[in-house]
């Protein structure tokens, strides 16, 4: 087994209690928040989207940073700094007293973030030519399978253990995670040097073979990632209007909620190797236009199992849209730039988590539930339209990027 293939495994680790500690506190943070005080319906719900969101949008702000470092100092640094700040915030967030504290601490943790994207940029960096989309593709299996049983174990240690418990061992997991990267992740010498006063920032963006190009990915990563969250604000009330008569709505809309996940896992290491083959922009090509159609597909859907069948399939496209936009992002970046790009793409997607579910709410207030995925699909209708000329732009023919 080569030093690349050693390191995706624990990367895969890393990557798979990262997403499994930070989303399993998920399922009961509204109610965490009602026990820190006495709010009102309407507050706790002003509440709880500030302490969702909070993560997200700090995030979105410092990732660039955090990429910058990781390109100067080193990505396995990087890595230890996510999973130990990350740790300590989450740690915190177990003794907050007011919900104003905890706000505080969601934020800080949305300040220590940033192992995935680091993570990426390490294996991008090692990988060979022609195995870096099968190479992020496997990764984000790991992500998504710790997001998926991130919020059954979360529920799970709730009802066991207690609210509380459920952040320390959460903290706990997330120094395993510490252990993995300090112990089995290794850096070659030349990855993470400071970069030479020849290659500096502006420089090297300048020598960018195709900006535009990089530009319309990381608007990609929005648009896919605010495609994904808009429907969460009307998920449960979206099942309630087709199904009204249920006793099980709470059940079966988590069990739709996750159904994209579960596809994503399964197929995504199967377009990475299509992308290796073919080329990274023809995935993305053909995942945009399955979106396109899924989504508009949601907003005629008269029963529930229709609409799980569309979020079924809206997950292979799912899982083919990210392991793409990265390995693109690397054929038109430069190594001085790898954790920069990585660092912004998690700053899009990032943006795409704070204003997905604005917009799916403010669309389903003013014009209707089945407005949340046509206005997506024209969403993705327009990005497929950017992107297809940014392409065209750069010179490159549909034969094939990544050969």
């Amino acid at each position: 087994m080569t030093a690349w293939q050693k390191n995706i495994l624990s990367l895969w680790v890393g990557c798979f209690i990262t997403g499994l500690g930070t989303s399993q506190l998920l399922p009961f943070l509204p109610l965490y928040i009602s026990q820190l005080g006495h709010y009102s319906t309407t507050q706790l719900t002003l509440w709880s989207g500030i302490a969702f969101s909070i993560t997200f949008l700090i995030s979105a702000i410092v990732s660039p940073l955090w990429g910058k470092l990781a390109d100067t100092r080193g990505r396995k640094l990087m890595l230890l700094r996510a999973t130990v700040g990350m740790g300590i915030a989450i740690a915190c967030q177990g003794v907050a007293q007011s919900v104003w504290q905890l706000c505080l601490f969601r934020g800080m943790m949305g300040l220590a973030s940033g192992y995935i994207p680091n993570a990426m940029a390490l294996i991008a960096s090692q990988a060979p030519k022609g195995r870096s989309g099968f190479a992020f593709s496997l990764l984000s299996t790991a992500q998504i399978s710790g997001f998926l049983c991130g919020p059954l174990l979360g529920g799970y240690l709730a009802d066991h253990l207690g609210l509380r418990p459920v952040f320390f061992v959460t903290t706990g997991l997330l120094c395993i995670s510490t252990l993995v990267t300090l112990f089995f992740v290794k850096e070659s010498v030349g990855n993470g040097l400071p970069l030479t006063r020849r290659n500096t920032p502006t420089l090297s963006w300048q020598r960018l073979p195709a900006k535009k190009l990089i530009i319309s990915l990381l608007f990609t990563t929005l648009v896919v990632q605010l495609c994904n969250g808009s429907v969460n604000p009307i998920l449960y009330l979206y099942v309630e209007h087709l199904s009204p008569d249920r006793n099980d709505l709470a059940f079966i809309s988590g069990f739709i909620a996750a159904l994209p996940g579960f596809s994503a896992l399964l197929t995504a290491p199967i377009w990475g190797k299509i992308g290796d083959k073919y080329g990274a922009q023809w995935v993305i090509i053909i995942a945009s236009s399955i979106f396109i159609l899924i989504l508009f597909s949601m907003s005629w859907v008269a029963t529930v199992w229709q609409f799980s069948i569309t979020r079924l399939l809206l997950g292979i496209a799912d899982g083919a849209m990210f392991p793409a936009i990265q390995s693109l992002i690397i054929v038109y970046s430069s190594s001085e730039l790898s954790g920069r790009l990585f660092g912004y793409n998690q700053s899009f997607m990032n943006l795409g988590n704070v204003i997905g579910p604005l917009l799916g709410a403010v669309t389903s207030s003013l014009l209707g539930m089945q407005w949340v995925f046509i206005l997506s699909a024209i969403i993705v209708v327009i990005n497929l339209s950017v992107f297809l000329l940014s392409l065209r732009n750069t010179g490159s023919t549909f034969r094939g990027l990544i050969e």
